[in-house]
């Protein structure tokens, strides 16, 4: 294997990383029937918050947690406005996103002000487990989150498929009347469900300035949330095929990015969008066999 080519599989893993976690837990709350397009602004939210928890106690570990907090308490208010007061979920998901990056924008000014640099914190360090085998050893230079973001696939088709929690999600996702004649409680399990995928966002966000950066700055998701639920329908649902998502995605990002060294005369613009318009075509090909929980979008009212 050349060195570039593990050098672009390293960088793929890590650009996959976020919309591994985000795409997670978008899924958790559309098994159980919620689309949640407060994504983007939950993951914003998790970076700044997974930020400044770091800048203020020194310990990186403390802003993932801060971050995931972050990240469920936006899944609880979603909860409380689609499975509690039953808005509907479009304008209850957009006003999420507008809350929180709005949140994100306000604390940085009044913690940070307006500084002409942007303050740092000192990221996570990649971990280097296998970096001594030949050509190889870059693929597995990666940061401790990647490498949680990996582990989680497998856990989480483990609980969607084969725990009782998971089934229970997918019977209120396909039918929440029969759910709630055989006895299950539909609010909380959307409620948990939510709560759950909130907070692999607000991990997910905090990827992006605990590993890849170490500052926050307002573009940095840069429509990643969105990205996110298109992964969901191109994985058809499934954790598994969710991950192939994320890392084309990831690849084409890496790929655009090496592509502007090359000296090719073109906009910079134009290898920026790259991974998005892929990412549009990928799911234009698989809408055609996604196979949508049939209870997604539609409110629930116990009789």
């Amino acid at each position: 294997m050349d060195i570039f080519l593990a050098k672009l599989l390293s960088a793929t893993l890590r650009m996959a990383t976020p919309l591994i976690f985000g795409t997670l837990g978008e899924l958790f709350a559309e098994r159980a029937g919620i689309l949640n397009l407060g994504i983007e602004g939950t993951m914003l939210l998790g970076s700044f918050v997974g930020f400044a928890a770091t800048y203020h106690t020194g310990s990186l570990w403390l802003g993932v947690l801060a971050a995931c907090l972050a990240g469920i308490l936006a899944g609880l208010l979603m909860a409380v406005l689609t499975v509690r007061l039953g808005v509907n979920q479009h304008v209850s998901g957009l006003g999420i996103t507008m809350l929180g990056t709005g949140l994100a924008y306000f604390s940085f000014r009044v913690m940070f002000g307006n500084p002409s640099l942007p303050p740092q914190i000192k990221p996570f360090i990649q971990l280097e487990p296998f970096s001594n085998i030949p050509v190889l050893g870059p693929i597995f230079r990666q940061y401790p989150l990647t490498y949680i973001a990996i582990l989680l696939i497998p856990v989480v088709w483990w609980i969607i498929y084969r725990t009782t929690f998971g089934m229970n999600i997918r019977a209120v996702g396909e039918n929440p009347e029969a759910a709630d004649a055989a006895g299950l409680n539909v609010y909380r399990i959307r409620t948990w469900s939510l709560m759950i995928g909130g907070g692999l966002m607000g991990i997910g966000g905090a990827f992006m300035t605990l590993c890849m950066l170490g500052f926050f700055t307002f573009d940095i998701i840069a429509g990643r949330g969105w990205v996110c639920i298109a992964l969901i329908i191109f994985g058809n649902w499934n954790p598994v095929r969710v991950l192939w998502g994320a890392l084309i995605f990831g690849g084409v990002s890496a790929l655009q990015l090496r592509l502007q060294l090359t000296g090719m005369r073109l906009p910079y613009e134009a290898f920026l969008a790259l991974p998005y318009i892929v990412t549009i075509v990928a799911l234009t090909i698989a809408n055609r066999d996604a196979t949508y929980p049939a209870a997604l979008l539609k409110p629930y009212v116990r009789e």
